[in-house]
This record gives C-alpha cells, structure tokens and sequence, in this order.
C-alpha cells in the first residue's frame, strides 16, 4: 500500500540516461571485455543535458532515486558523480557485486519494491527491455532515447547482467 503522505518517486537510470558512457564503450568491444577499466572510467562520464535537465525537473515535485545496473563496488564513483553535475540528491539502488541476472529482472524487483510503499511517478532508462518490462508492469516510463545507442551495452545488460 502506498504512503500518499510523501512524494512521488521519479527513479533515474545512469549509464546514458544521465551519463554519457561512449568514452568507456571500448573496453566491452575487447575479447574478453575489461569490466574493470569500463567501470573504472566511470568517474570521467560527461553527463547527458536532457538527462540532467529531467531529472532536475522531477526533483521539484517528486523524491529522485537512482536505480543502476553498476555493481555495487562503483557506489563510492557513482555518489561522487551524482554530486559533481549538481543532480539531486537520492538513494541509489546498485546490483550486488556478484548478481549477473539480466537488468530488466533486478531493475522491475526494486521498482516493484519501491511501488509497496510509494508512488512510482516515472521511471527513466535507455534500456528498451527495462522499459517495456515496466511499462508491462504498470509503470510510466520515459524512453532515454538521448544517447548514442551502443550494442555492446545492451548485451551487457541483458545477456551478461553487468550493468
């Protein structure tokens, strides 16, 4: 049951929804794919302005929360990031180091999760799959559809559960 004594929740995506990941794709275009130096690059993401602009926006009427497929190990770059572009300030929901499950499972889990006790205004991710998934849901969904599509970050997110 939902408390509508508080805000409405608008919950965020990271990698290109709100940051700009093509200066790291080339790390999961090796063979094997160096998910250290992906994530390590992090930090260096410029943030995506329609992203930011939204999520900004959003803080005005709703409580902004983060939900990221980014191993939890990240949490320390990924708070630092957040703050460094000015975007609000929010809980970030990060996957467990080891939990390699397609990011359409774990995302709908927590937003599910969130949903018991809150009101879910929006959700905003670049992954058609997470989308429809919470659009089947019942959820409203925002298509991120702002940055440079990339191939090698879908079969991440699916396929290899990494982000």
């Amino acid at each position: 049951m939902n408390d509508s004594s508080k805000r409405p929740i608008a919950v965020f995506d990271l990698d290109n929804t709100l940051a700009d990941t093509a200066h790291r794709q080339r790390f999961l275009e090796r063979k094997p794919r160096d998910w250290d130096a992906f994530f390590a690059a992090a930090p260096h993401d410029p943030p995506l302005p329609q992203g930011v602009a939204m999520a900004r926006e959003s803080a005005e009427e709703c409580e902004v929360v983060y939900l990221t497929g980014r191993p939890e190990r990240c949490r320390r770059d990924t708070l630092d990031w957040l703050a460094a572009q000015g975007l609000p300030e929010g809980r970030v929901h990060m996957r467990r180091d080891n939990d390699r499950r397609p990011a359409r499972r774990t995302k709908l889990e927590i937003l599910r999760r969130l949903a018991r006790t809150r009101e879910v205004r929006v959700l905003v991710d670049d992954d058609e799959l997470v989308c429809a998934d919470a659009e089947q849901a019942g959820f409203t969904v925002v298509r991120a559809r702002w940055a440079t599509p990339s191939d090698e970050l879908k079969v991440a997110q699916e396929r290899e559960g990494r982000t």
